[in-house]
């Protein structure tokens, strides 16, 4: 293969997307900020002198500064790994239709912006007769049309037996968890509608308001996929992110989504497994989806699923799936899957080849004390060790050698922790070893003992798969 990728990201997956392109024989540059001149990301690369390929940028999130490093080193393409300009549709346009084009490691732009509207989202999935969420796919401006479907949302959880049923009420135009109420009853309907109909008049300037029925006991599962410019899609199997911070942030993911082993299920969950890779896979085929992405699902007691959204990049826990997945009987490499096939290469393998067994589990390891709202905790790292077996892996931008501060700057990220085994006993047994053998040591400004997650997620290995 050919070309130069500049690395719009840092930390882990910064470090996951070089070693990619070394195995793809592709060059690469990474930019940093100031505060991460110590990660393993720049640590491991030139940043001054002959051979420089690390350079400096004021934030990860200007595309100029971004830009011109690109123009400066040569590069042919970009890749945003996730966060930052990952989802951002305009800067994947711009980075493809400017006087000098790079190929954006992703899916094409229409897509990443009809995808990116969870709204358009749920109106072409509904079209395509997917599950979604009960409630509306357009903004609702009208309060009488408001309340009545609010009425029929509440009328209907009644009916289908559940207890103390609630509808959400959304500002269409907000996001990250803003401009939501939860009501309980229809007598408050129309005094939240109000409140939140002049809120997002106020911040987002639009006051639709979308309406849903909350729903409370679910998973929350994610389908895999990896497709080509070339019209082909296959999948690698479900992973569950059920067990997450308090602000929704996944702390640890397991592979494959549902496994009987974990729970008794009301539903038969081999079946629903395949239900919404088949639905995932019918959404990718009708927008033409063509690289890596994961279709997000909340999985409801009963065994119904419903679409949640649509990740168009790669994602943090992607490894979880490729440890249960096997073609040749090796673990895939999704990352270098993604590069590879935005270059313009083919899949080069069909669904058959691609085999699943045993189990996988990711360990989210962050520097932060869950037992107060998991609030971040920040100071220097002074030792930093990792059992090595031939069943784990562990991501990380924080070095083992030498002290390491960590940057007020970014969430206090420190490792990704993989473990594998043939079955999800098997797995939990050696998730928990490889919290038992983890040594993490540091202090604050005031000599204060660091603190991690390191219990919570040993603590919440039983939690796996069941409801």
């Amino acid at each position: 293969m050919e070309g130069k990728v500049l690395i719009a990201n840092r930390g882990e997956i910064a470090i996951r997307i070089m070693n990619a392109c070394n195995d793809l024989d592709l060059e690469y540059i990474v930019i940093y900020t100031d505060a991460d001149r110590d990660s393993e990301h720049v640590r491991r690369n030139i940043t001054q002198g002959p051979g420089q390929n690390a350079w400096r940028v004021v934030s990860y999130s200007d595309p100029n500064d971004i830009f011109a490093v690109a123009d400066y080193t040569g590069c042919t393409a970009i890749h945003p790994g996730y966060g930052f300009f990952s989802e951002d549709f305009r800067f994947a346009r711009r980075a493809t239709v400017r006087d000098r084009p790079l190929t954006f490691i992703g899916p094409n732009w229409q897509v990443i912006r009809d995808l990116g509207d969870k709204i358009n989202t749920k109106r072409v999935a509904n079209k395509l007769g997917i599950p979604t969420i009960p409630g509306t796919d357009a903004p609702i401006y009208n309060e009488m049309e408001a309340e009545e479907i609010a009425a029929d949302l509440l009328t209907s959880q009644l009916e289908d037996g559940i207890e103390n049923p609630s509808i959400l009420v959304k500002a269409a135009a907000g996001g990250g968890g803003m401009g939501i109420e939860e009501v309980f009853e229809i007598e408050q309907f129309r005094r939240v509608y109000r409140q939140l109909q002049n809120y997002a008049k106020r911040q987002f300037g639009d006051g639709g308001v979308l309406i849903e029925q909350c729903l409370r006991d679910y998973n929350h599962l994610e389908v895999q996929l990896v497709c080509s410019k070339h019209g082909e899609r296959i999948h690698f199997s479900s992973r569950n992110c059920t067990i997450q911070s308090t602000g929704r942030q996944k702390r640890v993911e397991a592979a494959p989504g549902f496994h009987d082993s974990c729970f008794d299920y009301d539903f038969n969950e081999k079946k629903v497994l395949q239900q919404i890779v088949n639905y995932s896979l019918k959404l990718a085929n009708y927008v033409k989806y063509d690289n890596v992405g994961t279709w997000e699902w909340i999985v409801a007691r009963s065994g119904q699923p419903y679409l949640l959204e649509v990740n168009t990049r790669i994602q943090v826990e992607n490894d979880v799936s490729a440890r249960i997945s096997y073609i040749n009987n090796e673990h895939p490499n999704l990352i270098r899957e993604q590069i590879r096939l935005a270059l313009g290469e083919k899949i080069g393998y069909r669904q058959g080849a691609v085999k699943f067994r045993g189990a996988a589990i990711e360990l989210r390891i962050v520097a932060e004390n869950t037992r107060r709202d998991f609030a971040p905790w920040i100071g220097t790292i002074t030792e930093f060790t990792f059992p090595d077996s031939p069943w784990s892996v562990v991501y990380s931008h924080v070095p083992g050698d030498r002290p390491y501060p960590i940057p007020s700057d970014f969430d206090p990220n420190l490792a990704l922790a993989l473990v594998w085994g043939e079955s999800m006993d098997d797995a939990k047994a050696k998730a928990a070893r490889f919290i038992d053998e983890t040594v993490i040591c540091g202090n604050d400004a005031n000599n204060n003992p660091i603190v991690t997650n390191l219990d919570y997620l040993k603590n919440n290995l039983d939690r796996l798969l069941a409801f």
